[in-house]
Formats: structure tokens, C-alpha cells, sequence
């Protein structure tokens, strides 16, 4: 006598079974659509796609772009581990000094630049925690990040830490003291292996054409925030 009850109710209900089957399934393929659009090329292809717009249409830096270029690198960073614990922490925090000036008022600072010509007029730039100290140590990181990519292209028999430390050279150890070129240099020794590192990176794309690309394209940007800050005399600050 239970049976027959149970038969009428599974009659009743399996419509309405297949058609949420149906689109549970129609739910499913579009997000498998979408995952693997997101998988989708390297971990270099948010930042290449940001490079696009980091300009307006009269060719001046944007702030909101330029600096989500910067925050696009940060998961690049974060595959070194340990090494970069340093540049990191170095990085987001200048980000978020320019980010917070610019939130104090998006209009007036849409352009990255305004934010240096308001604190060189009220004689604040030269400061430790200006955010025009901030753009100029947020551009030389992302000179080393340039630097060792290229090193990483350029010389294929080089292991990771003499890519790194080449690229330190290059770009920041200058402007360092003794005391940060020390840390830097013994940070740099825990970099990971290379192939490990390459395999991480490189997602479902060509890992060699897009680091190409991210050097060719970012190199002349962070040429031209060092050219404004050299016109003003505020690109040779030391730590």
C-alpha cells in the first residue's frame, strides 16, 4: 500500500526533475565556459591585458589603470615564495599610499601625475611617506620585476638566484644602503628553482611570448614615470 503513493509522487515530480537536471546542466557548462576562460593564458595576461588602459586618448598616465597594472603584478611576485617577501610587502604598500590619494579624490588625481605636481606645489614631495616617494619606489620594483624577466629570456643557463641578483644590480641596489642591500642579496639566495618556477607561471599560454611582451610593453611606461620625475628632480631618492 506505501508503494503506490511513492509511484504517483515520483510521476508528479519528474518534470520537474528533468527540467532542473536541464538546467543544472545548461548552470554547469556555462561555468566550465567560464573557467576556462579565466585559465586562459599565462599570469602575465591581466597585466598585459591593463597595459592597454593605462593611458587616456591624449596619451597622459592614468592612475586607477597604472596602478592595477602594478596589483596585476603582485601574483607574479608571489610565485617566488620567500624570496620576494621583501618587494612584495614593498610594492602593496606604495600601492595602496597612491590608491588612498587617489580615492581622497578620483577626479582631481585621474591622472597619475597630478597626484606629484599637488605635493611638489605644497613643497611635500621629497618626503619619506609622499606618495611621490611612493610612485618612484613602486616604479624601480617593478624595473627589477622588468629586469629579471629579461634575465630570465636572455640567459637560459642561468639559475634563479643569479637572475635575481643580476637584476637587483641592475635596477635597485643603488639606491639601497648597505644594510637593505645585504637583506636583498641574502633574500635573493632563496629564490626557487627555475623550471619549478617557469611551470607555475606559464598557465595554458606561450609563457616565452607573453614575458617578451610584458618586457617590451612595460619597460617604455616606467621609462616615462621616470622621465615626469626627472624633469622635477625627484628620480634619484635614495632609501
Amino acid at each position: 500500500m506505501r508503494k503506490r503513493p511513492l509511484k504517483a509522487n515520483l510521476k508528479q515530480i519528474t518534470p520537474a526533475t528533468k527540467k532542473v537536471n536541464s538546467n543544472f546542466s545548461s548552470l554547469c557548462s556555462i561555468y566550465s565556459s567560464i573557467s576556462t576562460l579565466n585559465m586562459e593564458g599565462t599570469v602575465f595576461s591581466p597585466a598585459l591585458e591593463g597595459m592597454k588602459h593605462v593611458k587616456s586618448e591624449e596619451g597622459e598616465m592614468l592612475t586607477r589603470p597604472f596602478l592595477d597594472v602594478c596589483k596585476q603584478i603582485l601574483p607574479i611576485i608571489d610565485k617566488f615564495g620567500a624570496s620576494m617577501g621583501l618587494v612584495k610587502t614593498d610594492v602593496g604598500g606604495n600601492i595602496t599610499r597612491l590608491e588612498n590619494k587617489y580615492l581622497s579624490s578620483p577626479e582631481e588625481f585621474q591622472k597619475l601625475y597630478s597626484i606629484v605636481k599637488v605635493e611638489v606645489a605644497a613643497k611635500k614631495a621629497e618626503g619619506s611617506s609622499s606618495c611621490t616617494n611612493g610612485l618612484l619606489w613602486l616604479t624601480r620594483a617593478m624595473d627589477f620585476i622588468v629586469e629579471l624577466f629579461r634575465n630570465l629570456m636572455e640567459h637560459k643557463d642561468w639559475n634563479m638566484s643569479q637572475v635575481c641578483t643580476e637584476a637587483y644590480t641592475k635596477s635597485l641596489k643603488k639606491y639601497h644602503g648597505w644594510l637593505a642591500s645585504s637583506t636583498f642579496t641574502v633574500a635573493m639566495k632563496l629564490a626557487p628553482e627555475r623550471k619549478k618556477f617557469m611551470d607555475v607561471v606559464c598557465g595554458n599560454g606561450d609563457i616565452d611570448a607573453d614575458i617578451e611582451k610584458f618586457c617590451a610593453t612595460f619597460t617604455p611606461i616606467l621609462q616615462e614615470n621616470h622621465k615626469f620625475l626627472a624633469s622635477l628632480g625627484l628620480d634619484d631618492m635614495k632609501a
